[in-house]
């Protein structure tokens, strides 16, 4: 299992900052683990149906990390007017 690399954290999350590549990277975790986060963080509802426990270790960690810039760019969607499905 092949760890996370910074392209990898790159491509995973466009726009991400240093800081943010250098946290994702510092989990420690492997491509697998940042595509479980990421389904995880894109809808949560079917793996919860289907059993499975909230994320926890490496996993848990990379969804707090990606939760958190999620909102960022939430954030800066609804200060700049850019809402999805918003009418002018």
């Amino acid at each position: 299992m092949r760890r996370i690399t910074r392209d990898d954290a790159i491509r995973a999350v466009s726009g991400a900052d240093d800081v943010a590549i250098a946290q994702i990277i510092g989990t420690g975790a492997t491509i697998e683990e940042l595509a479980e986060a990421q389904a995880w963080i894109a809808n949560d509802e079917p793996l919860m149906n289907a059993g499975r426990q909230l994320p926890s270790g490496r996993v848990g960690e990379l969804v707090d990390i990606l939760k958190e810039f999620e909102e960022v760019d939430d954030d800066d969607a609804l200060a700049s007017g850019s809402v999805i499905g918003s009418e002018s």
